[in-house]
């Protein structure tokens, strides 16, 4: 026989009768936000990150390159997520960054309209933070390419985020993201925060990068907010289905501070 068990069993034991489901749309050779992102949801009780992937091997503004973020394959992943019933599904990227933040809106329009769920993107969440926290000038940490940073700065700006200061790498192999060291991450994240003026915020923006666990160290020793963009996209989903993100500790003032 099969025994239901009661809702107040789950509380005495730290279990709770009703979860928060995200689903995380994630580049195929992504190695880092998964790991990541699951870790930072294990410090929001009843809160899991489901993955679907698509395909994306190289950030550049090559035809082909740009050509991997067509809609139609991020919604048949989409759809998958829509399977495991999710709450709010995210798209833990920032493409936007150099295809424009309208197309990130087009993209989670056209999510909610295929699955009924609604939808958000790092970029989008990143953006959402800057104004909410009335924060004007940025200091963006990446590891693109000249001429893929170069157009991130002018959509940006376009959008009311200056970026005042900025550290890249020159790399296009997506892989190849997710081996960029945590000594040198710090030394760009020190690199921006030394700026004069000093940003008003940083952002350290690609999901591939290993850099979300880093945040809280950082702002402790430069005082400056830092969003780091596998963050970003779960605060704005967790906000989304109600969540009180102030239960979140050691990822950053992000989750107790933008309310």
């Amino acid at each position: 026989m099969l025994v239901a068990i009661p809702a107040a069993f789950l509380e005495i034991h730290g279990m709770s009768s009703s979860r928060t489901l995200l689903g995380i749309l994630t580049p195929s050779s992504n190695t880092s936000l998964e790991p990541l992102t699951s870790a930072l949801c294990a410090a929001a009780p009843g809160v899991s990150a489901h993955f679907a992937r698509f395909p994306v091997t190289e950030i550049s503004l090559k035809p082909a390159a740009l050509g991997q973020f067509d809609d139609e394959k991020i919604l048949a992943a989409a759809r998958l997520l829509a399977d495991a019933k999710v709450q709010c599904i995210g798209w833990s990227g920032t493409s936007a960054g150099w295809l424009g933040l309208e197309a990130d809106r087009i993209l989670c329009q056209r999510i909610e309209d295929a699955t009924g769920i609604p939808a958000t993107t790092s970029t989008l969440a990143l953006q959402e933070i800057m104004r909410k926290t009335g924060r004007k000038s940025l200091g963006l940490v990446t590891p693109y390419t000249d001429d893929v940073q170069q157009k991130i700065l002018s959509n940006f700006a376009s959008e009311d985020m200056a970026c005042t200061a900025e550290k890249h790498l020159g790399i296009s192999v997506n892989f190849d993201f997710s081996e960029v060291s945590e000594s040198e991450l710090t030394y760009m994240v020190a690199s921006v925060a030394s700026a004069k003026p000093a940003p008003a915020a940083i952002s350290t923006f690609c999901t591939n990068l290993k850099a979300a666990h880093l945040v809280e160290r950082w702002e402790a020793a430069y005082g400056i907010p830092v969003y780091d963009t596998v963050s970003t996209v779960i605060w704005k989903m967790l906000r989304m289905t109600g969540y009180d993100t102030a239960q979140i500790k050691g990822w950053g003032r992000l989750f107790s501070e933008v309310a």
